[in-house]
């Protein structure tokens, strides 16, 4: 049997912008946490996964889901990825449009056979498989973009252990606000999420830089050929920081370690539960 462990993130809340406070993103994500800690409890990692990210995607002070930020022509397209390290099966949705949990989408695509879509047709298939219409569009998200402003990024995710040694790994984004309309993230590549056997990792930054630098897959594949987790993580910021890259995540591995890490400049807004206790982030007032 191996020990529980639970990380969630809310982004990269240094650059969010002005909205909130670190206060209520604090709340928030202790919330979500508590709430996906029962899930855990109860079942599997994938659910747990699923109920932290549903969550997230619910709350409109994150870009996901509810709150979504919009493309430069006004319409919000949501991306969002899931991946099982027990078989490494990995399904995502790319600019969905018009649906609440863009997760579920991805969780949906799991057991067919082409597991990532794009979008018109991930909105299509999301009403075949029943997902209800629905506009995630907010009156603040709405201001920002007749303000014409731009963000770099804006993320939630998670990563979940459970009992059995399974880890899953879950990202939603909103993308970064009016940028070119069909702009691909790193949230649904294995650049943004990412988990096997060993590890799960989800990613919160600049997409264009986690993409360049593959940071979920990279630090994996360090854990596999040797490395532990900790120095996984500090080798591949490392790296990034030498680029001027600009990107956090959270991680956690079959030991039940849970982390969080970040280039310079860029706070990752996280929550963790695992042996060590439950604990978020630490450097808010960056």
């Amino acid at each position: 049997m191996s020990q529980p462990a639970l990380i969630i993130h809310g982004g990269a809340g240094a650059r969010e912008g002005s909205h909130t406070t670190y206060a209520s993103y604090a709340q928030s994500l202790r919330r979500i946490l508590a709430s996906a800690w029962q899930t855990l409890s109860a079942g599997d990692a994938r659910e747990a996964v699923l109920t932290a990210v549903r969550a997230l995607e619910d709350d409109p002070i994150f870009n996901a889901g509810l709150g979504s930020r919009l493309q430069r022509d006004g319409t919000a397209r949501m991306s969002a990825a899931l991946m099982d390290g027990d078989n490494g099966s990995f399904s995502g949705v790319i600019n969905i449009e018009r649906v609440r949990h863009p997760i579920d989408v991805a969780d949906a695509l799991h057991a067919e056979r082409h597991r990532v879509l794009a979008g018109a047709h991930a909105s299509r298939y999301a009403r075949d498989a029943g997902l209800a219409d629905f506009d995630p569009v907010t009156p603040h998200r709405r201001a920002e973009h007749e303000q014409q402003l731009a963000g770099e990024h804006g993320t939630v995710g998670a990563v979940a252990l459970d009992g059995e040694g399974r880890i899953w790994a879950g990202t939603s984004t909103g993308g970064v606000g009016f940028e070119i309309p069909g702009r691909v993230s790193d949230s649904a590549t294995v650049a943004g999420t990412y988990a096997d056997g060993g590890v799960g990792v989800s990613c919160t930054g600049i997409g264009e830089h986690i993409v360049d630098h593959a940071g979920a897959a990279r630090i994996a594949t360090r854990v596999i050929d040797g490395l532990d987790l900790e120095a996984a993580i500090q080798r591949t910021l490392d790296e990034a920081d030498a680029r001027s890259f600009e990107y956090g995540l959270i991680a956690l591995d079959r030991g039940g370690l849970a982390l969080a890490g970040s280039t310079h400049g860029v706070t990752t807004l996280w929550a963790a539960r695992d042996s060590h206790g439950s604990r978020d982030f630490v450097d808010a007032s960056a």
